[in-house]
Formats: structure tokens, sequence, C-alpha cells
């Protein structure tokens, strides 16, 4: 409020609040100004979403800090903002809020530039011990700072209190928590404040609203306990000036934490650069889910429909209320019933492997396909065969998608190409390629047919096609080997093991897909030779 009216003290705006610090009779007189439209601008708690407030012509309603907004408040706001446009600002966006804003149903703008000689703050996560504490503390009253001390227990904060004079008997002490009067409260806060206690030892009450840049260290008791935007928030409540932050996060033994209080504590020790608030945001809402859209749920996952056809489906529909054209999207169905797992040896997280394959799976341009590749490459070194198999895949379901084909099905030594009824094919084209094709035969109405292991001979002149598709690597063809019998291998054998059966023994060996001749070959250049757009 005092900044507001510095702001506006050459203007005839007037400008009042309502909060806990406020009588009961002040708040009342406060409320009946605005109703008659005698209060310009008014700040407050979540007291301003109150049946009993009454607004004479609202136009604008801001929203700070709206991760501290239940669902019952977001549900006030919501029918506010059918009336009024409503700016939210928040340096962690809870998760369905960062979704919506992610698939444009509102708008969003990030402030990525920190203010002048602003340094990041150094994060530790420690095991509880009393020497680290007591080190820090006294560390930060060696350069006259200040230190938050952060308990979310108000039956066990004294306990801590008594720790802490223990430990660092000289230093001046100030306990704040929700269950204060209000009178005691502030006084504690004003004193901290004005630099008349060395520690604040407090609940999190202390997360927003406070911006003291004499306090430069933080030590959050209980860390696994938090989520991420809010120790993100309380971190923030240090490093407000030119000097040295220091974040000190205090957890139990390590067998005890949780998988997710884990990664939280790893994000908030990576993401410590300044306005990384948005990552934090992105991470938390990958580790909770992005909520329900049109109910009360603020995180969680969409498992009904799975998250990708969530997007899609709400990204279509929106695009249809707003009413821009929509390109219905149909995608080949290849099967080719080769190996396209990714090693795990070669990407060992199981996120980052899933990440790998949706990359692929939407790639719609070369460009975008050899641009996964050559990140997987920087990253991870030099692919297997596996993710090179992958690769062609998508290479081939990209040409499948130009020449409007419905499905690629392998079975055995047979491909099949389904066109769609629609397809946009040239038929005279596709009976003289198919004609003079090597193993192709066209199937009615509009599938072909290629033999994998047809004998491969130069394609006859007129199909348009400028190379034929070469001979296996190494004569690796039906005839390139005569025939062994089952007594023959089995005599010159030498030792016969466990598992040396007739099947094995007389099993062709598997042909290297992307070899000369080769499956991926063979379907690549017919794919090509039909293609004439």
């Amino acid at each position: 409020m005092k900044t507001l009216r510095d702001r506006f003290a050459g203007f005839p705006v007037v400008v009042d609040m309502v909060s806990r610090f406020r009588t009961k009779q002040e708040t009342k007189e406060v409320i009946e100004l605005l109703a008659s439209g005698r209060v310009d601008i008014i700040v407050g708690t979540h007291r301003l979403l109150s049946k009993d407030v009454r607004f004479k012509d609202l136009g604008l309603l801001v929203v700070d800090e709206e991760q501290r907004f239940g669902v019952v408040h977001k549900e006030r706001i919501k029918q506010m903002r059918k009336r009024v446009d409503v700016l939210t600002m928040t340096a962690t966006p809870i998760p369905r809020t960062l979704n919506m804003s992610l698939v444009g149903i509102r708008d969003m703008s990030i402030i990525e530039t920190p203010p002048k000689d602003r340094l990041s703050i150094q994060t530790n996560v420690v095991k509880f011990d009393a020497p680290v504490i007591e080190r820090a503390i006294r560390s930060e009253l060696a350069r006259g700072g200040q230190i938050y001390f952060v308990h979310n227990r108000v039956e066990s904060i004294y306990s801590i209190g008594n720790l802490l004079q223990r430990l660092v008997p000289e230093a001046r002490m100030a306990v704040g928590h929700g269950q204060m009067g209000e009178e005691e409260l502030e006084r504690a806060m004003l004193g901290f404040v004005e630099g008349r206690f060395d520690i604040l030892l407090a609940t999190t009450i202390v997360e927003n609203g406070l911006d003291i840049p004499n306090a430069n260290t933080i030590i959050i008791n209980r860390a696994d306990r938090y989520g991420l935007a809010q120790l993100y928030q309380l971190r923030g409540r240090v490093g407000r000036s030119d000097r040295a932050a220091y974040a000190y996060l205090l957890i139990p033994p390590q067998e005890s934490l949780s998988p997710i209080a884990r990664k939280r504590l790893a994000a908030i020790k990576e993401f410590s650069d300044l306005g990384s608030g948005f990552r934090v945001a992105a991470l938390d809402l990958e580790i909770r889910g992005a909520g329900n859209l049109l109910g009360g749920e603020q995180s969680g996952h969409i498992d009904a429909v799975g998250f990708e056809m969530y997007m899609k489906l709400l990204e279509e529909t929106i695009r249809e209320l707003r009413g821009e054209e929509i390109e219905e999207e149909s995608r080949a169905t290849v099967n080719l019933r080769i190996d396209l797992k990714i090693d795990p040896g070669y990407i060992q997280d199981m996120n980052q492997r899933l990440m790998v394959y949706r990359k692929v799976a939407s790639s719609r341009t070369e460009h975008e396909l050899t641009a996964v590749l050559e990140e997987l490459r920087d990253r991870y070194g030099s692919p297997p065969d596996s993710v090179l198999n992958l690769a062609e895949f998508g290479r081939i379901r990209l040409k499948a998608d130009h020449l409007d084909v419905d499905s690629i099905d392998r079975e055995g030594r047979l491909v099949v190409i389904k066109f769609r009824p629609n397809a946009r094919l040239d038929g005279a084209r596709l009976v003289r390629v198919v004609g003079s094709w090597p193993g192709a035969t066209l199937v009615p109405p509009v599938s072909v047919k290629l033999d994998l292991e047809a004998p491969l001979s130069p394609i006859r002149s007129g199909t348009g096609q400028k190379s034929s598709p070469a001979r296996p690597a190494g004569g690796r063809g039906r005839s390139a080997e005569p025939q062994v019998s089952w007594w023959t291998a089995r005599a010159t054998v030498g030792e016969v093991k466990p598992g040396f059966t007739k099947d094995e023994v007389l099993r062709k060996p598997e042909i290297d897909p992307r070899a000369e001749g080769g499956m991926f070959s063979r379907l690549t250049s017919l794919l090509d030779a039909l293609d004439v757009r």
C-alpha cells in the first residue's frame, strides 16, 4: 500500500487496504467506501474475495503470489474475471496455471532479467546436524547479516529455538508463527526488519512479502516436506541485495526420503541461477501433473486418456473455438517388426528415453529428425544400431505420410503398403513403377506388396527412377550361400552344447535392415520412386 501511495501521490487516487492487522471496524469502513466508489485502489489479502466485498465498477484484478490461492479462491476469481481483466503474478506458477499458459488458454509474459548486482543463491542440501547449523549462523553473524530459520511445526518451534540458543547464545532471536497474536507477531516481524534481532525462527509465513537486504542466510528444516515451488519461494527470501546468499536445506538420512522428495531437492539445488523460477515450475508440472482445467484439481495426472492425447484434444478444441482452420492429421501406421528399443546402456534414464521416442514420433520433416540424431550424438555419444533403426523408421514414416500411406505392415519376408482411399497418387505411375520393381506386386484396390527376399536386378527404364536398389552387402541373398543340412552342421560343429537344435542351425541369419539391399533400403527406394510431388 505504501508503494502504491508513493507512486500515485501526484494523482487524485485513493489507495487503502484490508488485512488481519486492521480492526473489524476499520475493515468495515473500508469495504463501505469501496462499495460506494470512494476507494480507487484496494490492497488486501484473501479477504477481498469474500462475498460481502462489493465493487462499484471493478476494472482490473491483480493477483500477486498466485500459487498461494486455493481452489475456492480460484473459483471466485473465475466469477469475477467474467467482467474484469485479471493479471496474475508469480515466480513459480502452479502446474495447472502453467499448463493453461503453455496451451494458449491464458497469455503469459516472462521476466527473466534479475535486478542489478543480484547474485545467485548457493544452495546446500545437508543432513540435520548441529555443527552445520552453528557454522552457518556464525558465518552470517560474522559479516553483520541476519538469518531466517524455517521450522513449519508450531508445537515444536520453541524446542528448536532452545537448540539455537544453546548453539549460538549471543544471537538475538525472534519467533513468528500464525497462531501468535497480531500485535506480538507484528512486533517480531518489525523487530527483525529493523535489525533488532539476528535470527527469525518462523513457520512458512515468511514465504512471501519480506524483503530484507541484510538477511542473506536461510536454513529450512525438514526440506523434504516442502513442495518444489514452496522451496523456491522460501529460498527467495535471501539474496535480495548485492551480497552472496546461502540456503541450507536440512533433511533426514537419504534412505528415508521418498523418490519424489529426492527429485524436488535435486531440482532446487540444480536450479539456483537467477530467473530459474520458470524452469522450476516446468519441472513441478512434470512431477505433479497438469491437473484438471475444468474441475478443482490444480495438479495431478490425466490417467484416463494420457497426457499427450489430452493436450492434443485440448489444443484442437481451443483452435476450433477461436475459429482457426484445423487440418485433419492422419499419420501412417508403420509396423516393420524390428527392434526399435533404445538400449538402456546408451540412455539410462527412462524418462529421457521416452522423450527421444516422442521426438522421433513427432518429427514432421527430415531436418527435425536429423536434429534429434545430432542432439543424441552430442549428449550421449555415437548412437547404437537400435537408435539408428529408430531414425530410419522415422524417415520411412515421413515418406509414407507424404504419399498418403495408411499403413506399412511387415509379415515375414513380405511388406504390404496400403494407401488411403483418397490418396493423391498418379495411378499410371503406380502401375508402371510396381510392374518393373523387383519383388513388388500391385494388390487391388490401392495396396502394394513387396517381397524383401526377391532377387535384386536393375530396374527397367520407364519408371523415372534414377538408380536401383543395390544388392545385399557381402552377397547375402537367398542364393549367396548353399543350403547346409542339419546332419552336416551337427557333424562339423565340434562340440554339441545345450540348445543346439535343428531350428537354430537352419535359421537364416538376420540381415541388417540398414545394409545395402536391406529392408530400409528397399522400402525407401520404392517410396521415393512412387513420389512425384
